[in-house]
């Protein structure tokens, strides 16, 4: 049982399957399903680092593959939302380019000997990121004014919002480790 969070954290690229196949399915309830499996996701990866930090013990497996499928689920969904209408594919190539470098410039600092731990940028823009997925999850299941619906307004504005704070928050982090990134290698 020691390696349960890695189980939970495996399970999330598992649920990310199948909520994609949820999402672009034409049957009753296939939206509600796909929004489901991805909170669900969503609480597998608080559980996964919760269970890991104070019962089973941090591996370098969850701390690779963690981080690693929390990405898989939110790209994933986001692409989603651009074949159903409801993003824009640069808003989402904006926030993909985003996590790409983070997650490259974190694989440097760990070299360098640097764990580079979330920040209060990274922490709002996961927030906002995960609200924005399941408010456009709530613009597919019901027609609302006040819900982002494929080709709204809202959902355009909403993409926008979301793609800006999520580059802002990679700026801040290259910014905030710009002369670790750039030190000259010692021989």
């Amino acid at each position: 049982m020691k390696s349960l969070p890695n189980h939970l954290t495996i399970s999330r690229f598992w649920m990310t399957a199948v909520m994609m196949v949820c999402m672009t399915l034409d049957f009753p309830y296939a939206r509600i399903a796909a929004l489901v499996i991805f909170v669900i996701a969503s609480i597998t990866d608080a559980l996964d680092g919760y269970l890991a930090r104070n019962f089973f013990g941090c591996t370098s497996f969850g701390k690779l593959m963690d981080p690693l499928a929390d990405k898989v689920l939110v790209c994933a969904a986001f692409i989603g939302f651009v074949e159903l209408d409801s993003l824009r594919a640069w808003m989402v190539v904006l926030i993909i380019a985003r996590e790409f470098m983070v997650t490259g410039m974190r694989l440097l600092m760990i070299e360098k000997g640097i764990v580079m731990p979330a920040g209060p940028w990274g922490k709002v823009k996961t927030t906002m990121q995960m609200l924005a997925i399941c408010l456009y999850f709530f613009g597919l299941i019901w027609e609302s004014k006040w819900l982002p619906a494929p080709g709204s307004d809202f959902a355009w504005w909403l993409g926008l919002g979301t793609a800006l704070l999520t580059a802002w928050s990679g700026v801040v982090y290259f910014w905030q480790q710009r002369h670790t990134i750039w030190e000259k290698e010692e021989s």
